[in-house]
Formats: C-alpha cells, sequence, structure tokens
C-alpha cells in the first residue's frame, strides 16, 4: 500500500532525505551542499511510503507574501509513472488548503513541465537554469 504524510519524526525525515538524496544527488549529480539548504529547517516536509519503504519525498514553505512554494519534489525512478507524484503533489496541496494561502509557486525541471500542467500549473518565467538543470517557474491559484 501506498500513502503520503506529513513528516512527524526524525526517522521520517531521513526517509524524506534519502529519496531526495537518491534522485538529486545521485541520479541528476545535484552537489549535496546545493540540494539541502537553508530552507529545509523552516520548511514542512512530505515522505511517500510502499512496504514502509520511502519511495518519495517534497517540502512546502510559506513566503511572507502568503504564497507557498513547493520544492524538492522527487519519486524514486522504480516508483515513476505509478501516479505517486500525483499522490505527492495532492498531499501537499491539502497540507496548503488549511491555511490562508492562494497561490502556488514552484520551480518546474523542464522534463516535469507535462506533469505540473496536468496539475493545472501554468509557466511563469522563461527557462533558466539552477546547478546546471533547466527549470521553468510555475504557480497556480488554489
Amino acid at each position: 500500500m501506498v500513502f503520503a504524510k506529513i513528516v512527524e519524526t526524525e526517522k521520517e525525515l531521513q526517509d524524506a532525505f534519502f529519496v531526495r538524496r537518491e534522485v538529486f544527488v545521485k541520479e541528476q549529480g545535484i552537489p549535496q551542499p546545493l540540494e539541502i539548504d537553508e530552507y529545509d529547517e523552516s520548511a514542512t516536509h512530505f515522505v511517500a511510503y510502499f512496504d514502509n519503504r520511502p519511495i518519495a519525498a517534497g517540502r512546502v514553505r510559506f513566503t511572507d507574501e502568503l504564497v507557498a512554494v513547493v520544492e524538492r519534489v522527487c519519486v524514486l525512478p522504480d516508483f515513476r509513472r505509478k501516479q505517486i507524484g500525483i499522490l505527492m503533489m495532492n498531499c501537499l496541496e491539502d497540507f496548503i488548503h488549511g491555511s490562508e494561502i492562494r497561490k502556488v509557486k514552484l520551480n518546474a525541471q523542464t522534463h516535469a513541465i507535462p506533469f505540473y500542467e496536468k496539475q493545472n500549473y501554468i509557466i511563469t518565467s522563461p527557462e533558466f537554469l539552477d546547478a546546471g538543470i533547466p527549470y521553468r517557474a510555475m504557480e497556480k491559484t488554489i
């Protein structure tokens, strides 16, 4: 059974960081010091499990402009194209719905833009590079 949840324990946080390391550091080659950043302490983290194995992660943080920023959404390769990304986004957005926030922003790797467009995000920037990877800013009103 697959489920996603808000991180509540140190073990769950380490599980989320494990998935992020596997995807961003090992698979995509992003340097570890760039992947773990200053926002990790203040963000709300999420992790998804399959048979008690961490398989996906993401985080949400709120800005001073009453905007939610969705970041570090990732799914282990063996679990992609199985609706896990949608499960994660639904979990993150359900959390945001419990706040005053009405706008969600994210930076999508260009290969993931179609996924986010299916979640009703729209592109709001030209392409830019971060850690050598092309991105586009996207946002959604909720």
